[in-house]
C-alpha cells in the first residue's frame, strides 16, 4: 500500500485579545475542515477511521499549542499535529496583547494500492 495525498484544506483562525495560540489555532483547524464536505473515505470504499490526517499549523509562539486539543477536533481519521513557526502576531494600538493569527494546512490521505496496468 501507498500513501497518495487527497485533499488539501487550507484555514486562518485568531485570538483577538487574549493572545491565546491554542484558540486561534483551533480556529484556523476548524476553518480549514468547513471549507469540504468531501468524504474522501468514501470516495474509496474505505472506513472514515483509515484517514491519514496531517495537520500544520503555523503561529510566532509554537510551543504555546496543546496539540492534544488540536487532535480532538477530528471526529474520525488520525490526526498527527505538527506546530511550525509561523503565523502573525498583530500588535495593538493600546500596548494590549498582541492579536494571534494562526495558519493552518490540512492534508488527508489514504493507504491505496497502486494501479494494475491492463495487458496489452
Amino acid at each position: 500500500m501507498a500513501k497518495k495525498r487527497l485533499l488539501v484544506e487550507f484555514g486562518m483562525g485568531t485570538s483577538l485579545r487574549r493572545q491565546d495560540y491554542t484558540e486561534a489555532a483551533l480556529r484556523a483547524v476548524r476553518d480549514a475542515l468547513w471549507h469540504n464536505s468531501i468524504n474522501v473515505a468514501e470516495l474509496f470504499d474505505a472506513p472514515k477511521t483509515a484517514m491519514q490526517i496531517d495537520v500544520e499549523i503555523g503561529v510566532q509562539q509554537p510551543g504555546q499549542v496543546d496539540k492534544a486539543k488540536i487532535a480532538e477536533v477530528f471526529p474520525y481519521g488520525s490526526p498527527t499535529v505538527h506546530v511550525v513557526h509561523g503565523g502573525l502576531d498583530v500588535p495593538r494600538p493600546d500596548g494590549g496583547a498582541p492579536t494571534v493569527i494562526a495558519n493552518a494546512v490540512l492534508t488527508v490521505s489514504l493507504d491505496l494500492q497502486p494501479r494494475q496496468e491492463a495487458a496489452p
